[in-house]
């Protein structure tokens, strides 16, 4: 038998109705957005793109990253996307004022440029996204949810150059490096590669830190992927 006190159909109606409106609102909340960009006629089209989804809201214009800082500032926009290129204070140099001065914001690069470069250095800034101004509707669309949700937005055909421009700053590993990397990646406990190597298993677990720092990574299963990416496992 519950514990719990006999409620009132009424009751019990207005909780679910809460419950109901509670959902609602917080699906319906409005992204707020913020255009940066120092050509008119491109924001004017972005902002019809976006202003034409019922839960995206356009909320400011910036024609240069100096007013980009400022708006972002005041606005405390949930995106903000942001031309590379504009003038004295370009796109990267924007970005980390605004997530310095309104970290719940995320930026997302929008731009025609995509040389390694540039990319690695808008994702080292923080940006959350990387877009070509060639994109469709629809991606431009997707990519504002998903980097209001928190997730990474890259243009498909630009993660192999963010991959290369990430490797060439990477220290190389050595061959013990590769050797249990290999190993692993055949399954072999830590004990094992020590036998099979002849050295002991705090050994391998040196080599392993080793490894994981080179790569970037915090694990085993990270650590293959990483070297599979880059060549360095059959």
């Amino acid at each position: 038998m519950s514990d719990e006190p006999n409620r009132t159909d009424g009751e019990v109606t207005y909780e679910v109705t809460r419950q109901i409106t509670e959902e609602v609102t917080a699906a319906d909340k409005a992204i707020s957005v913020l255009l940066a960009d120092d050509h008119p006629v491109v924001r004017e089209g972005l902002c019809a793109m976006l202003e034409s989804v019922e839960a995206i809201t356009v909320v400011g214009q910036a024609g240069s990253g100096e007013e980009a800082v400022t708006l972002a500032m005041r606005l405390k926009p949930d995106i903000v996307l942001l031309d590379l290129r504009m003038g004295a204070m370009d796109g990267v140099d924007a970005t980390g004022h605004i997530l310095s001065h309104s970290p719940g914001s995320k930026v997302v690069i929008v731009t025609t440029y995509e040389s390694d470069s540039d990319i690695l250095r808008a994702v080292e800034a923080g940006a959350a996204g990387y877009l070509l101004k060639g994109s469709s509707r629809a991606e431009l669309i997707n990519a504002v949810r998903a980097a209001a949700r928190g997730e990474t937005v890259l243009t498909p055909s630009l993660a192999p150059k963010l991959f290369r421009a990430r490797a060439v700053d990477l220290p190389p590993l050595s061959e013990r490096e590769v050797e249990v990397l290999r190993l692993v990646s055949q399954g072999l406990t830590n004990a094992a590669i020590g036998e099979k190597l002849f050295i002991g298993e705090a050994t391998v677990k040196t080599h392993l830190l080793r490894a994981y720092r080179k790569l970037g990574v915090s694990d085993r299963t990270a650590a293959v992927m990483a070297a599979l990416k880059r060549g360095l496992l059959p």
